[in-house]
């Protein structure tokens, strides 16, 4: 794998004493993390470090990044059982995965990613919050959804006791050149509208520019929460994502094997044209 460039940060915000967050950039294992943890200080800090680094632990083992953040879940239980943390410490986390030109993003609560194609943003994960669960059943709107009081209130996070075993939610496609993918806690959507997020993937500014923009955005707009915000490119040599009505080129070394291939077209026309004598002969 190429390198791939990234930039990634985390802030404690202008309201909390400490960051619960945590993130892991694993950039030889084609792998970034973002976990928001929850229990105060002790616990969320503990929560999202424990579910991180047992993810990057099952990653370099070989494992598959669903199979990894589900057993990171059993892995968050059994700390706060072995008195490693407090009871009732929990996470959410988004991972995502690049293997060649392929990457999976993989993800339990309401930590979020984004795709940025060079023109537009498109949130990729669905969140697993009470208040998505309303939108979903036409309960409220997507636009009121931003201003629920109940915005906070997970369906399901890694360390739930009352979870036998997660549901994680996985997405798999292909990366074309320009493309990005942002990862973030909820610190940064908190804060900043889908809008504002597009915006700023839209400035001509590296990639560490453009997350430490948003960080600073965010807490400019209020810090409300813990801030963490990773952004990884595509690797330059991607395919191009070809639009409606475009061709794909050719290249000369492409050109030349394609005309060495047979098409079988003289084959065809030499039997046709024996067919037709032997028609016309016996006829005669």
């Amino acid at each position: 794998m190429h390198h791939l460039n990234f930039g990634s940060s985390t802030r404690v915000g202008n309201v909390r004493s400490h960051n619960e967050d945590s993130f892991r950039a694993e950039p030889e294992l084609g792998l970034w993390i973002v976990a928001d943890g929850m229990g105060g200080h002790k616990g969320g800090a503990t929560a999202s470090a424990i579910a991180a680094d047992f993810v990057v632990e099952k990653i370099r083992a070989g494992d598959a990044l669903e199979n990894a953040i589900a057993g990171a879940h059993h892995a968050v239980l059994q700390a706060s059982r072995d008195g490693k943390g407090p009871e009732g410490m929990g996470t959410t986390i988004v991972a995502l995965g690049i293997n060649g030109h392929a990457c999976e993003i993989a993800w339990v609560g309401d930590c979020r990613a984004y795709l940025w194609d060079g023109a537009t943003s498109t949130q990729l994960t669905r969140d697993h919050s009470y208040v998505q669960h309303l939108v979903d059943t036409g309960v409220i709107s997507s636009s009121e959804s931003a201003r629920h009081p109940y915005q906070d209130i997970l369906i399901q996070a890694l360390g739930a006791a009352d979870i036998p075993d997660v549901n994680v939610e996985k997405i798999t496609r292909e990366l074309y050149q320009n493309e990005q993918i942002l990862l973030c806690s909820d610190g940064l959507t908190k804060e900043l509208s889908d809008k504002d997020i597009a915006d700023v993937l839209a400035m001509d500014l590296t990639e560490q520019e453009r997350v430490d923009f948003m960080t600073d955005a965010a807490l400019k707009n209020g810090g409300r929460d813990n801030i963490t915000v990773i952004l990884v490119s595509a690797d330059p040599d991607a395919p191009v994502r070809l639009m409606s009505g475009d061709t794909q080129p050719m290249n000369m070394e492409e050109l030349k094997t394609a005309r060495l291939k047979p098409t079988g077209f003289p084959e065809k026309l030499r039997d046709w044209f024996k067919a037709t004598v032997k028609v016309f002969f016996s006829t005669r």
